[in-house]
């Protein structure tokens, strides 16, 4: 079954999505969108790195996506304005890697697929590093969904429940870095902040509970996924941006709906 290629993108689109989601709602809670951008772009870095020292490509992702994540939750509040720290730091990642891999020799590289993503190249050693991943942040998510909830709730609740907020952001900073190293090949890192954003911004308006917006986001996320896949497949668009053009829709249409509902 895995040697067909449309289900090796399936089963790696709706993986990440399954990931992405309950990220994507504490991405959203916690109005973290362009700190989800600038690890993305941080991964660009990551693949020249790898490339120039034939390595993995998963494991230099994660490795610059992580630094750049825990570097701007360090220096976050010492004087700078976090948007502008964030806006600095994302573009100045995305530069600096994409000048990187102009120095690479003897190095075929299309960039557009780490760029915009190539799911349909999804090989069986992708799909098992991906569902890895997805399998280590649901686990992570279940285990801490609690703490990082009340944690991004109100601090001060925190500290008098015994959790230590500044380790619940470290948490998330991880799993994100994570989700950004195994997104990289489905969306590219142009587009992981949006995979991020968009379904769980689609879910916020039909949810009524935290939980169940993470339900919902990863629903949105899974179906936006296996669409965008066969409207690709139907009129030859790229596939990682067709997802996001179906995520796109459907939040417009939860928005939508919720306006309506407001002024019936």
């Amino acid at each position: 079954m895995l040697d067909d290629f449309l289900v090796r993108a399936s089963l790696a689109g709706v993986g990440v999505a399954l990931a992405a989601a309950p990220l994507g709602c504490f991405v959203v809670w916690r109005r973290m969108a362009y700190f989800g951008d600038a690890t993305a772009h941080a991964a660009i870095l990551g693949v020249a790195i790898s490339l120039a020292f034939s390595t993995s490509v998963f494991a230099g992702a994660l490795a610059v996506s992580l630094m750049m994540a825990l570097t701007v939750s360090a220096i976050s509040g010492r004087g700078l304005a976090v948007d502008t720290l964030l806006g600095v730091m994302a573009h100045s990642a995305l530069a600096f890697g994409l000048v990187a891999v102009s120095f690479l020799q003897g190095v075929r590289l299309d960039l557009m697929v780490y760029l915009f993503g190539d799911i349909l190249a999804v090989s069986q050693g992708d799909l098992a590093v991906i569902w890895g991943g997805v399998l280590l942040i649901l686990a992570l998510m279940f285990w801490r969904w609690s703490a990082l909830l009340t944690a991004t709730l109100n601090q001060d609740l925190a500290h008098a429940s015994g959790i230590n907020p500044r380790r619940e952001q470290l948490i998330l900073t991880v799993a994100l870095a994570v989700v950004v190293a195994v997104a990289i090949k489905v969306v590219g890192v142009l587009l992981i902040a949006a995979l991020l954003i968009i379904p769980a911004a689609s879910a916020r308006p039909v949810s009524r509970t935290p939980e169940g917006m993470a339900m919902m986001a990863a629903g949105i996320g899974a179906v936006s996924a296996l669409l965008g896949l066969r409207l690709s497949y139907l009129y030859d668009t790229p596939a990682g941006p067709s997802i996001i053009c179906v995520a796109a829709v459907a939040f417009a249409v939860t928005n939508v709906a919720q306006l309506v509902r407001g002024r019936a």
